[in-house]
């Protein structure tokens, strides 16, 4: 994997055109260091724009070295933030960091264990988490959820966040996130998650890899629902074998 951009290019550890190595990729996708909450997501999309395959999955348009950074910004993680249709589309069970980045995940002085937050305004707990080790999931949905007695007591109602009577608010989600000591946050989508954190301005960071496949179609992009306005500007870009990455920040992160 090589670096194609890093602005500012002091912050490199490697000059631009250099491979990198584990730790040098690392050290480009660090979050700040400043105590603040830091909320990122993570898409990849083929180069005609589809998130998800001829299959409805978003593993068709994965790639190997795509795979690299998606286990590497876990591993950089407290928490990953899912919606629940994802969740169940793509079967998401309790989360665990790759043996191998256990090092790097460690070095930045973090928990070992990676909680998943399940987001649903309706409070039901896809069948696929339910059976989950005790703080490993969380959910985050509303006072009004039609199933949050029952989010309660699969989970353990200390593990269930109500963040907003009608909606989950997304600003709330991310305090009480933060108050459990759960800064570095990454969600994974999916596309209305994503146009709603937005919308809401508690995105920080877009990481997205744009895959080197063209699968037609209508597939969905990264976001989904009402039009909206945000602008991100690019301060790292790496490649491998046809697939680029990159970290774009909020512009107001500068």
């Amino acid at each position: 994997m090589r670096l194609l951009l890093a602005d500012p290019p002091a912050s490199s550890p490697v000059p631009v055109g250099g491979e990198l190595d584990d730790l040098a990729l690392a050290r480009l996708y660090t979050t700040p260091p400043d105590g603040a909450p830091w909320l990122r997501v993570n898409f990849a999309a083929s180069v005609d724009g589809s998130i998800t395959g001829a299959d409805g999955r978003s593993g068709t348009v994965n790639t190997e070295v795509d795979h690299v950074v998606f286990e590497l910004l876990r591993a950089l993680s407290d928490a990953v933030v899912v919606g629940a249709g994802t969740v169940r589309g793509e079967g998401y069970g309790a989360l665990s960091v790759a043996e191998h980045l256990a090092p790097v995940r460690a070095g930045a002085g973090i928990d070992p264990d990676l909680p998943l937050v399940v987001v649903s305004g309706q409070g039901v707990v896809p069948d696929t988490v339910r059976d989950a080790d005790p703080g490993r999931v969380l959910m985050a949905t509303t006072s009004s959820a039609p199933s949050l007695d029952e989010a309660r007591e699969v989970l353990g109602e200390e593990h269930v966040l109500v963040c907003g009577r009608t909606h989950v608010g997304h600003e709330r989600l991310v305090a009480q996130l933060h108050e459990r000591g759960l800064r570095r946050l990454l969600s994974e989508g999916g596309p209305h998650l994503l146009s709603s954190m937005v919308q809401a301005g508690v995105v920080d960071e877009i990481c997205l890899s744009v895959t080197p496949v063209v699968v037609g179609g209508d597939g969905p992009r990264i976001t989904q629902g009402p039009a909206l306005t945000g602008d991100y500007l690019p301060r790292v870009l790496v490649e491998g074998e046809g697939t680029v990455m990159g970290r774009w920040l909020r512009s107001d992160h500068r």
